[in-house]
């Protein structure tokens, strides 16, 4: 007799609601490498676009990807594990972020690599110190204010993911049609999955379609093996490789991202107890993990990588299979770990066409902008928040599109309103802070922790 329809569908909880309990290894190693498959592709694209930034030769494209992934473990581990008040404790899996893109693509063209690094450093220790007092400053970021940053982002990526379906900016074949049906096809799979696939498959979707791209770009003898072959088997990660540089500018619009960023991990983290464990999250779980994520962001820098963040993906699975054991999650950061210290791997990710790449990254920049719309919806689009949303998108959008007014304004001011996004988030939290009839979060939130504590 066949199960129902909606049994078939439903998650399985193969165990209790415990973060801390601990599946057999059977099916825990398992379960540890489906979070790295969710993950993956999001944690290598960032490294790879910023190598094309700053014309990175293939054995340093090796070389990012290699520190992303090592990098990604550990920070991982931060969170499972815990060191004394840093970490959340629960199965959050940490990447590469693609939030900082937008403003670490243009400082790494101006300033270069290691003033991305250096601001970063920076950016990670005052997320530390965010994660000590969260609960002081929680209420400054409305979901007006971080709905747009987060919209922006992806907006701001959506060039870079159609330049890299094109071929990649510079290549001789830009915009042919050939890899422009390369990345349509590597789009499909990645909606066909996405639509009709189940469990980890489904979340897992964008993997699908880069592996499927991949093998009809080898048919079609589009793909260099050169960098794989000359790639050594195994080699640690070398810290301070590009060394570091500290700019006033690289650091202010570093360190405002960071911000909005560390309110997704606090989303993140109460979706994984809310869905997973049944509970709000705790004052120490959302302190703990918005830390960890400072820890990981400098960490990140000192191994020559972009800021790393709670990976939004890998809730979505835990809500999917129903497992919220962190040690699951541990044991997916040993092998994120082990992957960093082969650089075959990385040469392997580093040999794939850019319109492989894109045809993915059309479907990431644009879920990142879908996220943002989400997180607008949670406020109330009053004539108040039209307003505030109106200003910031007409100065996010408009500012990139007119090149002339950055390129009039003095010093690196200019270099700051470039991106669009800076002056649009400062925008978006300097008029919710003063214009009238801002509801009060203070007593929402506190109202919400008061429930979390009587649970």
């Amino acid at each position: 007799m066949s199960s129902p329809p909606d049994a078939q569908t439903r998650p399985s909880r193969t165990i209790n609601q415990n973060p801390d309990a601990m599946p057999p290894l059977s099916k825990a190693i398992p379960l540890g490498l489906q979070h790295i498959m969710a993950m993956f592709a999001g944690n290598v694209t960032p490294p790879i676009i910023i190598a094309g930034v700053i014309g990175a030769n293939p054995a340093e494209q090796i070389f990012l990807i290699q520190v992303a992934l090592f990098v990604a473990g550990v920070s991982t581990l931060v969170q499972t594990i815990g060191i004394g008040p840093i970490g959340a404790r629960l199965p959050i899996v940490q990447g590469t972020s693609f939030g900082f893109l937008p403003v670490a693509l243009p400082l790494a063209k101006a300033f270069g690599l290691p003033a991305v690094l250096g601001a970063s450093f920076v950016a990670g220790l005052l997320q530390i110190v965010l994660g000590a007092f969260l609960k002081k400053i929680r209420h400054w970021f409305s979901p007006v204010v971080t709905g747009i940053v987060v919209l922006l982002i992806g907006i701001t990526l959506m060039p870079v993911g159609l330049n890299y379906a094109a071929g990649g900016v510079g290549a001789d074949d830009f915009a042919s049609p050939g890899n422009l049906l390369l990345a349509l096809f590597v789009l499909s799979v990645t909606i066909a999955i996405h639509q009709y696939g189940r469990g980890f498959i489904k979340a897992s979707s964008i993997l699908f379609g880069l592996v499927a791209g991949y093998a009809v770009a080898i048919i079609l003898g589009k793909v260099d093996f050169t960098s794989l072959s000359n790639a050594a088997w195994f080699a640690l990660p070398k810290p301070l490789e590009y060394g570091m540089t500290f700019s006033g500018t690289a650091i202010i619009g570093m360190t405002l991202i960071m911000f909005v960023v560390g309110l997704e991990t606090i989303g993140n983290i109460s979706a994984i107890t809310t869905t997973g464990a049944g509970r709000p999250a705790k004052d120490r779980e959302l302190s703990g993990g918005v830390m960890a994520d400072g820890v990981a962001t400098s960490f990140a820098a000192v191994f020559n990588t972009l800021p790393n963040t709670a990976y939004a993906q890998n809730v979505g699975l835990i809500t999917l299979t129903g497992v919220v054991s962190r040690h699951v999650v541990t044991i997916g950061g040993l092998l994120l770990i082990a992957m960093g210290v082969f650089s075959k791997l990385g040469g392997l990710v580093a040999a794939m066409p850019p319109a492989v790449l894109g045809g993915a990254g059309v479907v990431m920049f644009g879920m990142i902008a879908s996220a943002g719309l989400k997180i607008i919806k949670e406020c109330e689009l009053d004539q108040r928040n039209m307003l505030i949303i109106a200003v910031s998108l007409s100065l996010g959008i408009g500012l990139p599109a007119v090149e002339a007014i950055s390129e009039t304004m003095p010093g690196q001011l200019g270099l700051l309103l470039k991106s669009g996004l800076v002056p649009a988030a400062l925008t978006a939290l300097l008029l919710d802070a003063i214009l009238p009839g801002k509801p009060d979060r203070r007593a929402k939130l506190a109202k919400a922790e008061a429930e979390s504590q009587n649970r």
